[in-house]
């Protein structure tokens, strides 16, 4: 695997998964950022058996897009890698289970509330209080199995759908008109931002549901909120957390977390090219020699 790069060259193994073989959409800017800082980046599955975890100088994890079905294999995978893995196994464990709002909310950071489910009964007696609400598997992405309900008296989770754990939360009714905010957060700087807003049909705001993204220079009051999301983490967990994305919206007049992602949130390079700039560095000074 390491046979074309230079002794010296350090090395780093950009994780991903077997539907995106080649990396995430917009990976040349990566590929070429890390290039340009003397590291040799390699993209490779994080359930290769033949990937030599311990010859990288860091591994990050970029596009795992299917840990969602694979949840404790992922976990475990991350657990043996070791040091070497940005944010690392016990910020995975924590961040891919949507619990973990509730622990932010519990924190005092603003977020959308959030009540966590195990049964159906505790579904419904959530939905019931807040009345519109939106139910989420506890693990998952993209959108995936997320339900809007009307009345939690009468709720059940289609035949066909997510059969628990769950989170909900009350429908954030500026989501049809503000949408949802990203903002970038690398190496512990807001570096970029985008606004996201759904179709008219949805509330769903990733582009398969219809939804929209363009790109917006960072706000001030979005920054804070997201810098005040990753130190809450870091205060929580006593782990570095490199990069991640918070997501907020508003409600009730003021922005709030909606989610962080901390384990594998696109860079949406495609659309922000330059985020590969501020992620290389991180990843570079993680992985060159130190000269003192």
């Amino acid at each position: 695997m390491n046979g074309d790069r230079p002794p010296t060259t350090p090395l780093v193994l950009l994780v991903t998964c077997a539907a995106w073989p080649e990396g995430e959409p917009g990976h040349a800017a990566l590929d070429a950022a890390l290039e340009a800082r003397g590291l040799t980046g390699q993209w490779v599955l994080w359930d290769d058996l033949g990937v030599d975890w311990g010859a990288a100088d860091v591994v990050a994890v970029r596009s795992a897009w299917d840990y969602t079905a694979r949840l404790g294999e992922f976990l475990g995978w991350a657990s043996g890698v070791g040091p070497a893995l940005l944010n690392g196994a016990d910020v995975f464990r924590w961040n891919t289970d949507k619990r973990y709002l509730v622990d932010l909310q519990q924190s005092g950071l603003p977020v959308v509330p959030t009540v966590a489910a195990d049964t159906v009964f505790d579904v419904r007696a959530a939905a019931d209080t807040f009345g519109l609400s939106v139910v989420k598997p506890r693990v998952g992405a993209g959108g995936r199995g997320l339900e809007v309900v009307s009345d939690g008296r009468i709720w059940l989770p289609s035949p066909d759908g997510h059969q628990g754990p769950w989170v909900v939360q009350p429908l954030v009714e500026s989501i049809h008109h503000d949408g949802e905010t990203s903002v970038f957060m690398i190496a512990g700087h807001p570096v970029s931002q985008v606004e996201k807003l759904p179709s008219t049909t949805d509330i769903r705001v990733h582009e398969r549901y219809g939804g929209t993204m363009r790109s917006v220079e960072v706000s001030r009051e979005a920054a804070l909120l997201a810098a005040k999301a990753i130190a809450t983490v870091v205060d929580l967990l006593g782990d570095e957390v490199v990069y991640g994305r918070v997501d907020m919206m508003r409600h009730q007049g003021r922005l709030v977390v909606s989610e962080i992602e901390l384990t594998e949130p696109g860079l949406y390079l495609d659309v922000l090219p330059l985020n590969a700039l501020s992620f290389a560095d991180a990843v570079a000074v993680r992985a060159l020699p130190r000269t003192w």
